[in-house]
């Protein structure tokens, strides 16, 4: 019998796969299969006649938990693309109240299993130059997580000022806890742990970023207190 021998060049070729390719669009898949399962459960609860808090209660944690990781896959496709291609950011005169619009209804049904009142505040005619995807992408990951921490209601406004487009989203929540505030910037000790929110707020914060106007950058900063009393998510676009 022969032994089977793998010469030094077949050795390269395994070493040379680019296993962040291969990951990149195993997640893809994951990603559309799982927008598929979000649309169906999203028909199935539209569909429901039931009135039991528990089985309503039950429609909002599936969709809260397969939005979220939908969310999660979606952002780490998108920091694949932002380090190994040029052409991630594409920025346009967008009007923000449709951007924020196509979110909310993107959102609708996950407002109301959450049993969420959504205040949305922008003056129609306001427009500026950005990424409609990826800003949408970071308004969409914010009330996502805004659902979780709410009580009852959230707040959505856009406005401009000091040069830049500020949107922020507040709730009537408990806050952010301090390790969150800290992580609001990309250089944060906070983002080196994986965990999922940082995770969000790293994504936010690296849009945000390359969004650039001459010297101005684009920036996220969390808080607490707002007109509702919880917590506040801004994210500037100069």
């Amino acid at each position: 019998m022969t032994d089977k021998k793998i010469n030094a060049t077949e050795r390269e070729v395994d070493s040379d796969l680019d296993f962040s390719f291969v990951l990149a669009s195993s997640v893809h898949d994951m990603k559309n299969s799982l927008g598929m399962l979000l649309g169906s459960l999203e028909e199935i609860i539209e569909e429901s006649t039931t009135e039991s808090d528990e089985q309503k209660h039950r429609f909002s944690i599936l969709q809260y938990e397969a939005t979220r990781i939908n969310t999660e896959l979606v952002q780490l496709l998108s920091l694949y693309r932002f380090q190994h291609q040029s052409d991630v950011i594409k920025i346009d005169e967008n009007y923000i109240d449709e951007t924020i619009e196509d979110q909310v209804a993107r959102n609708d049904v996950l407002f109301k299993t959450q049993n969420i009142t959504l205040d949305v505040a922008c003056d129609p005619d306001v427009v500026w130059y950005y990424d409609n995807d990826l800003v949408g992408s970071v308004v969409h990951n914010v009330l996502v997580n805004g659902t979780r921490y709410a009580k009852n209601k959230m707040q959505l406004t856009a406005v401009i000022d000091n040069d830049y487009l500020v949107i922020e989203v507040a709730d009537d929540g408990d806050g952010f806890p301090k390790n969150m505030i800290d992580a609001a910037s990309l250089d944060s000790d906070a983002h080196k742990d994986g965990n999922s929110t940082q995770l969000g707020l790293f994504f936010a914060a690296k849009i945000a970023e390359l969004h650039q106007q001459k010297e101005k950058k684009g920036y996220i900063e969390l808080s607490n207190g707002g007109a509702l009393g919880g917590g506040v998510f801004k994210i500037y676009i100069p």
